[in-house]
């Protein structure tokens, strides 16, 4: 059922409705195509919209599929977004990549964070112990010594602005590496381990947080 499902959706966009013979093929598909849906449950229908909707994603999470997308450009957020990157995740995984660029996208979309990505990204910077990204107050200058390694990163946030990518973390808003233990982590709702880093949700029955 599927097969004839995407069947049929390939059709149009390989022929365009422009001639009378067309129109005609078109009409007949669209019957087959009714009758089909007809007999499906609703279960299998929402099944089938979840899948067309998944399927809007072009992301694939590895260097091949980043190397064959144009070079990203965009505003000061996608530079901050760039930056953010390139110093907190330039070594994980493409996967990761795109984990941590979500984490920091679920918190401009969060009430509890600044509403954009330079605001989220800057949040702390110039206060002792409350700088939410290390890179932004470790007293270093923030200087891309890798262009390869930026340039890559670059079309991971752009993808992730354009919400081209899948969700990966379950609405993780924090995160930390493996190679630490942090003591809110002791508190927050364990998402996802991607990579090197790994994923959490705030738990908002916890006052103290």
């Amino acid at each position: 059922m599927r097969s004839m499902f995407v069947a049929i959706l390939a059709f149009f966009v390989a022929f365009p409705l422009t001639l009378s013979a067309s129109e005609t093929q078109a009409k007949k598909l669209l019957r087959l195509e009714a009758r089909a849906l007809d007999k499906l449950s609703p279960e299998r229908l929402n099944s089938l919209i979840k899948v067309s909707a998944a399927t809007k994603s072009d992301v694939q999470f590895s260097r091949g599929w980043l190397d064959s997308q144009p070079k990203a450009t965009g505003g000061s957020n996608w530079k901050c977004l760039a930056e953010a990157l390139y110093f907190e995740a330039r070594g994980e995984t493409v996967k990761g990549q795109f984990a941590v660029a979500e984490v920091i996208m679920n918190r401009v979309k969060s009430a509890r964070f600044p509403g954009s990505l330079c605001g989220v990204i800057n949040q702390g910077t110039g206060k002792k112990y409350q700088c939410q990204f290390t890179y932004t107050c470790d007293g270093q200058p923030e200087r891309v010594s890798e262009p390869v390694a930026y340039a890559l990163v670059a079309k991971v946030a752009r993808a992730v602005m354009d919400g081209r990518a899948p969700a990966l973390t379950n609405g993780a808003t924090h995160y930390h590496t493996t190679a630490v233990n942090p003591r809110w982590a002791r508190v927050y709702t364990k998402t996802a381990r991607i990579g090197v880093h790994i994923f959490y949700r705030h738990t908002f029955r916890s006052a103290s947080n």
